[in-house]
């Protein structure tokens, strides 16, 4: 009984984890709630057709998911669907991520698919 309880709670500590690192879908209302509070937040600007932002999202996934990132809500912009998102945020190109703390943007990059310049990124929003 105690190695079942042991595992379920493993389990449950590991489903929310991944849970929390799930992407939303970008909204304004979010977006500002998100800046308000001074949430750290990581805003990915990707294409579905893209394959650079196909290799840049399980990376933000699985580093989103380590303890000290966790705390960082991830919102996806989708660059051919949200082009008036796009625009104000000033990105000319999908692939771009941009990382904001207490309210205020701290770092951005585009194209970047290594997880080492990606972790410096994030580590920007602590």
């Amino acid at each position: 009984m105690k190695h079942l309880i042991s595992a379920f709670a493993l389990f449950i500590t590991l489903f929310s984890t991944s849970v929390m690192a799930e992407p939303q879908t970008y909204t304004l209302a979010a977006f500002d709630t998100l800046q308000k509070e001074g949430k750290p937040t990581l805003v990915h600007i990707h294409a579905k057709w893209c394959s650079t932002c196909r290799t840049q999202a399980p990376i933000i996934e699985s580093l989103l998911n380590e303890d000290g990132f966790n705390g960082i809500t991830a919102l996806h912009v989708d660059y051919d669907d949200q082009r008036d998102v796009v625009k104000s945020f000033k990105v000319n190109r999908q692939a771009t991520i941009i990382v904001f703390k207490d309210g205020k943007e701290v770092g951005r990059s585009t194209s970047d698919t290594s997880r080492d310049g990606i972790r410096k990124l994030l580590e920007k929003t602590l």
